[in-house]
């Protein structure tokens, strides 16, 4: 059995260990002052994300990532689920011609506690930024860059509920730090989002991200283009992509493949999934989440040796936190807004509390 992992309270004292390279998983709150010093050590630094807990805090980690010798990697998972990059291969191949629509539609939670405390507090990365940036990192990868965003928000559920508070046999990943939170706390961050988006390169989005929806949950990511559409799975499920193509009969299992001949996963993913050209896979989902972790850790391992660049780099991490607030800022503000001005923080009205909470 390995032996458990050291126990450090400061940088200091992790630097006396000859660490070359982090992983920054604190809460979204401390990953910029975290993860600019690692950079200024010269460590090879990889933020989960959100990449930082403002577009000003991520601006000021792409500067120190510029001004260092080290690979910063932000670890953005959904993109890496193999089903994904079969979509991404498939519009790549324009199989269902030039993208014209994106419909983006996830509701659910009622009035329950999403997974921790924090993930519903203004302060420490609403819900809207800590599960929005999944999902607009998610759009940028298959469609392309967001140019404009005119949106709605709501905090509809005021106080929320742990159903897992005290319990003495707590389930889920999350479930033995859950019983110790609160059975009933006030929220203060935006439980929903309902959002019209254009991409450069054209396309459409209609975006809706509710954790408040009560009743029948929906999931739906679906893009219809010019020759046809696509239906695609819930993230990190396995589930299979279907296909309406104009004059042929709806394509949903292995046939899909016949369209792109060329798909081929990377080689981890290949050995962690089991196949090189999967277009559905089976693994309890803890299995799944932990394979597509494995693969972020590679990909940030090979830049390291100059294998390649990362994937997902500060610059990509920067807008898909500023795609998320551009949400809250276009309602804040009435108006629709570019995806240009929240980068470069001509309008950050909506942020302004959060960052004067950081000293930003």
């Amino acid at each position: 059995m390995a032996p458990p992992p050291t126990v450090v309270s400061n940088l200091d004292d992790l630097a006396a260990l000859g660490v070359e390279a982090v992983d920054v998983t604190t809460t979204p709150r401390y990953h910029h002052t975290i993860a600019i010093e690692t950079l200024e050590r010269g460590w090879h630094t990889m933020v989960e994300k959100p990449m930082g807990l403002t577009v000003r805090a991520c601006n000021l980690i792409h500067r120190a990532s510029e001004a260092s010798d080290a690979i910063l990697s932000v670890a953005e998972n959904y993109r890496r689920d193999p089903i994904n990059r079969l979509a991404k291969t498939l519009l790549d191949a324009s199989v269902i011609g030039d993208p014209r629509l994106l419909i983006h539609h996830t509701v659910s939670g009622s009035n329950q506690m999403l997974i921790s405390v924090w993930r519903h507090q203004k302060n420490e990365s609403g819900i809207l930024l800590d599960v929005g940036v999944h999902f607009t990192d998610m759009m940028e990868y298959l469609l392309g860059d967001i140019e404009t965003v005119y949106a709605q928000t709501r905090l509809h559920e005021k106080t929320r509920k742990n159903p897992t508070a005290g319990s003495s046999n707590p389930t889920g990943v999350y479930g033995k730090w859950q019983k110790q939170m609160p059975a009933e706390f006030e929220a203060t961050a935006e439980d929903a989002a309902y959002a019209t988006l254009t991409f450069k390169n054209g396309a459409v989005g209609q975006y809706i991200e509710d954790h408040a929806g009560h009743g029948q949950g929906v999931w739906a990511r679906q893009i219809y283009g010019s020759r046809g559409s696509m239906t695609l799975p819930s993230d990190r499920s396995g589930g299979n992509i279907t296909l309406h193509l104009e004059g042929q009969a709806i394509i949903e299992d292995q046939k899909i493949l016949d369209l792109v001949p060329d798909f081929q996963l990377d080689d981890i993913t290949t050995r962690l999934f089991g196949g090189n050209r999967l277009w559905r896979y089976q693994f309890p989902f803890p299995e799944t989440d932990r394979k597509i972790i494995a693969i972020e850790y590679a990909d940030f391992a090979e830049a390291i040796f100059g294998q390649h660049q990362v994937e997902v780099n500060a610059e990509q991490g920067t807008r898909s936190v500023a795609a998320s607030y551009s949400m809250m800022e276009s309602h804040q503000i009435g108006r629709l807004v570019t995806l240009e001005e929240v980068i470069t923080e001509q309008v950050d009205s909506y942020q302004e509390e959060i960052n004067d909470s950081l000293g930003l």
